[in-house]
C-alpha cells in the first residue's frame, strides 16, 4: 500500500469523528447519510439522520411516504432536490426485487446519486475499489500533489478521478475513502490549517512551495444574482393562506405565503398598487395593510433574496386570495417551508 494511504489512515484511526453511519454498512443508512451531507456540515446533518432514521428506517417507509412529509422533515437543509430525488429513488429501489442495487453502475443510475456519491456508499457498504472524490478530497489532494488544474473544469476533474483512483487504497476502500474526507474537513483545512502538525508536512507540494492558502483553483466563481421577494402574510381570523412552489425554480414543492416578485426593492405603496396583490383582493374588501420585515437576506448558493414580509387583515369570510390554500394559522407547523419563511414564522406566529 502506499504511503500516502498509509499515513491517512493512520490518522484518521486516531481522529476520527464517532458518527452513526460508521457503525454500519447498510448500504441504506450509507445513502441516507451521504444526501443530507451534500451541502451541509456534520454538526448540523447528525439530527436530520437520526431523525430520518426514526421517522424511515427501511427504504419502504420512505418509499411509501407522502412527498410532502418527506420535505417537512428536510426543511432546514436547503437544496430541496436532493429530498426530492432521494423519495424518488426510494421509490426505484423499492419496485426492485433485489432490493438496493449492489453494483457501482445500479447505485450511479438512481435518482440524484452522482460519481461521488455512488463511490461512497459502494466502497462503504460493499468495500468496492472506487474513490470518492467531494471538496475535501479535491483540498487534500491538489495541496499534496501541488495541483493547479482548476478542480471545476473538466480537465481537472479528469485528472483528480486519476490521481484519486491511483493512490486508493483497493484493499479498503471504506477506509481510506472515510480517512481522506476527514483528513479534509478536520486537518487539511480550507482557511488557515494547521500544517506543523499535519503528517503529510514533509511531502506536501503546497506546503514547501507556500503556496497551500492558494489551492486547490476555481476557474470561476458562480455569478450570485439578486432577488426580492415581498411575502404577503394575511390574518383572516384564525385564518391564513399558502401554496404550493410547482415551478422548476428554488424551493420547488415547498409552501409559501403569496409572493410578489419584484425586479427591484418596493416600497409598501409600490407592494399595494401592484396588479398582482390587487388581483388577489376583491374590489369591496379594503385589508389593513403593513410592513413586518424589511429586506431579509437570505444566501443560496447562486441567488440572495432580499425578502419583504407584510401582514393583510382581512374579515375571517373573506372572498379575497381565492386562489391559494385556505388553513389555520396553528396549522402552518404541519408544512414544509424555506428555512427563510420558517424564521419569519418563529418570530411573528409561532410565539408561545
Amino acid at each position: 500500500m502506499n504511503e500516502f494511504a498509509t499515513t491517512i489512515e493512520r490518522w484518521y484511526n486516531e481522529h476520527k469523528r464517532d458518527l452513526p453511519w460508521r457503525e454500519t454498512t447498510d448500504p441504506y443508512q450509507i445513502w441516507i447519510s451521504e444526501i443530507i451531507l451534500q451541502q451541509t456540515r456534520v454538526a448540523q446533518g447528525y439530527a436530520y439522520f437520526l431523525k430520518f432514521m426514526e421517522r424511515f428506517p427501511t427504504v419502504k417507509s420512505l418509499a411509501e411516504a407522502p412527498e410532502d412529509e418527506v420535505m417537512r422533515l428536510w426543511q432546514g437543509l436547503g437544496y430541496y432536490s436532493r429530498a426530492r430525488n432521494l423519495h424518488e429513488a426510494a421509490r426505484m429501489i423499492a419496485s426492485r426485487e433485489d432490493g438496493f442495487p449492489k453494483t457501482y453502475e445500479e447505485v450511479r443510475a438512481l435518482k440524484g446519486i452522482g460519481e461521488y456519491t455512488a463511490a461512497a456508499i459502494c466502497s462503504f457498504a460493499y468495500g468496492l475499489p472506487y474513490a470518492a472524490v467531494d471538496g475535501n478530497v479535491y483540498r487534500v489532494l491538489s495541496r499534496w500533489l501541488g495541483i493547479d488544474t482548476p478542480i471545476d473544469t473538466a480537465t481537472g476533474k479528469k485528472l483528480f478521478s486519476k490521481w484519486a483512483n491511483q493512490l486508493l487504497d483497493t484493499q479498503h476502500p471504506g477506509l481510506y475513502n472515510q480517512a481522506i474526507m476527514d483528513f479534509g474537513a478536520l486537518q487539511c483545512l480550507p482557511q488557515s490549517p494547521d500544517c506543523s502538525t499535519c503528517p503529510l508536512e514533509v511531502s506536501c507540494v503546497a506546503r514547501k512551495e507556500g503556496c497551500v492558502d492558494k489551492l486547490p483553483v476555481k476557474s470561476h466563481r458562480t455569478k450570485v444574482l439578486p432577488r426580492y421577494f415581498n411575502y404577503i402574510y394575511v390574518r383572516a381570523g384564525a385564518f391564513t393562506f399558502i401554496h404550493k412552489r410547482t415551478d422548476d425554480d428554488i424551493w420547488k414543492n415547498l409552501y409559501e405565503l403569496p409572493l410578489v416578485e419584484s425586479d427591484t426593492p418596493w416600497t409598501e405603496e409600490e407592494l399595494y398598487g401592484s396588479d398582482k396583490l390587487q388581483a388577489w383582493i376583491v374590489p369591496r374588501e379594503t385589508p389593513a395593510f403593513r410592513c413586518l420585515q424589511r429586506e431579509i437576506k437570505h444566501v443560496l448558493s447562486h441567488r440572495v433574496i432580499y425578502a419583504t414580509f407584510y401582514e393583510v387583515i382581512l374579515p375571517e369570510d373573506t372572498h379575497s386570495f381565492s386562489g391559494f390554500e385556505r388553513i389555520k394559522i396553528n396549522e402552518l407547523e404541519e408544512y414544509a417551508v424555506p428555512r427563510l419563511l420558517h424564521r419569519f414564522f418563529e418570530q411573528f406566529i409561532f410565539q408561545p
